[in-house]
């Protein structure tokens, strides 16, 4: 008869180890044989990082009369960005631009939605006629771009995408961890009940990330009548605001949500969810894109376009929920949503009638844009749209405004102070009475 071995001695602590070791490799290695496999970047669909941006510069050179490329570069504790941006213009060579209809769309702002800069890639080629859309007039399309005014980010987080191109396909965040559509100064910083702080981490300041410094910037100066935000993982055409379960009031919410549900009966056949982000997708999301250029910018329309989701993938297989993964889908998704901000295109200026005709630059009044961000729109390095480089004072932004808000809370104390001092010398005066004695 074997005889057993007491719980409490080594060897029964060992064997039991090993059998708990064996038990999770059983289970954990393999858990391919219970979950599908993970879907691969399609590289016959999806251009890389580096080749999307090759062959807009190439799109940009063979058509210099109507598109210039701007690089412009920002850092922030050892960590450094870079963001192209794209102008269209039909008359790049007359230096004032502002009666034109302006327009800043931003594509890539999370790394795994590949989908997004391929859209900017193929507007950017319609705008160009080196591709058409069927059933667009070229006589009407003319005429509307003639009125137009665009600028295109292609790729907003390069860095981010470049970790989800070497295999981190979930990767939503910029180089550093941060969420660019979390790090916005309107409602920053707030965390609901189901916050995630791999997904939603806001940084450690609002405007802490430099992409989100760039693209502050170029809104503050370019003061865009149209602002939107491209995004994947649903189909939906959102309006302010993220951060609460509520639309704007008056005039300029109700010309929003016209033109959207005009573009969800044209092109989403119905389809796509309308509304506030906050109110429409299930959850407020806090230090967004959008709210900021609605409440602080001013800008007249503001949207976050979610343009593809597969609601049937595994959450685990990102590249499939947020991108389409076969040619038929992959080609509607482009042509379908093309066709909308063509749409956009032609019926924004009509949305807004005179109000979008002013040609005088706004002030910090008009706007009532903050110091910080009235400077920053110019302290920046660029590459012009002549391709001359003009090189601005780097100041550190942060560390200046730090030091004024010391200055302005020792001014407060030193006059509170000097305030009670003079105070307290007239109580301490001796009282002498008017009546003679």
């Amino acid at each position: 008869m074997a005889h057993l071995l007491p719980l409490s001695s080594p060897l029964s602590i060992t064997l039991c180890f090993f059998a708990w070791l064996q038990a999770f490799v059983v289970v954990h290695g393999n858990s391919n044989l219970t979950h599908p496999s993970l879907t691969p970047i399609n590289r016959d669909l999806y251009h890389s990082s580096g080749d999307l941006m090759e062959e807009i510069k190439a799109l940009v050179f063979r058509h210099p009369e109507e598109l210039s490329l701007d690089t412009i570069k920002s850092q922030n504790k050892g960590y450094s960005a870079e963001i192209a941006i794209v102008t269209y213009s039909r008359r790049s060579q007359e230096t004032d631009d502002r009666p034109k209809f302006r327009i800043l769309l931003s594509f890539g702002q999370h790394g795994r939605e590949l989908i997004t800069s391929e859209l900017a890639l193929r507007i950017l080629s319609i705008c160009s006629k080196e591709q058409f859309l069927p059933n667009l007039d070229p006589a009407s399309l003319d005429s509307t771009l003639d009125k137009l005014l665009i600028k295109v980010v292609p790729i907003e987080n390069l860095n981010g995408r470049k970790l989800v191109e070497a295999g981190d396909l979930c990767e939503r965040r910029n180089g550093r961890g941060v969420d660019l559509n979390r790090n916005w100064s309107v409602d920053w910083g707030k965390k609901e009940k189901d916050y995630d702080p791999y997904e939603e981490n806001p940084g450690t300041a609002p405007f802490s990330e430099p992409e989100t410094q760039i693209i502050r910037k170029v809104a503050v100066s370019f003061d865009p009548h149209i602002w939107i935000n491209i995004h994947s993982g649903m189909e939906a055409l959102f309006m302010p605001y993220d951060h609460k379960n509520t639309t704007p009031d008056g005039v300029s919410s109700h010309q929003m949500k016209s033109l959207l549900e005009e573009l969800n009966q044209l092109h989403c056949q119905k389809r796509c969810m309308v509304g506030s982000g906050g109110g429409s997708v299930g959850y407020l999301a806090h230090g967004t894109a959008t709210d900021f250029m609605f409440d602080i910018v001013r800008v007249p329309m503001a949207f976050t376009f979610e343009i593809y989701g597969d609601g049937a993938a595994s959450s685990r297989d990102c590249f499939k929920m947020f991108n389409p993964t076969d040619f038929v889908t992959f080609n509607r998704v482009l042509n379908e949503w093309s066709a909308a901000f063509f749409t956009i295109f032609k019926l924004g200026p009509d949305q807004l009638g005179e109000n979008y005709s002013k040609a005088s630059v706004p002030t910090l009044l008009d706007k009532w844009v903050s110091i910080d961000e009235y400077l920053e729109g110019y302290l920046v390095e660029r590459s012009s749209r002549y391709g001359k480089k003009m090189e601005v004072l780097e100041l550190g932004m942060q560390e200046i405004r730090t030091y004024f808000r010391l200055f302005l809370l020792s001014s407060v104390l030193l006059m509170f102070m000097f305030c009670s001092r003079i105070s307290k010398s007239k109580c301490a005066r001796p009282m002498v009475s008017a009546i003679a004695i």
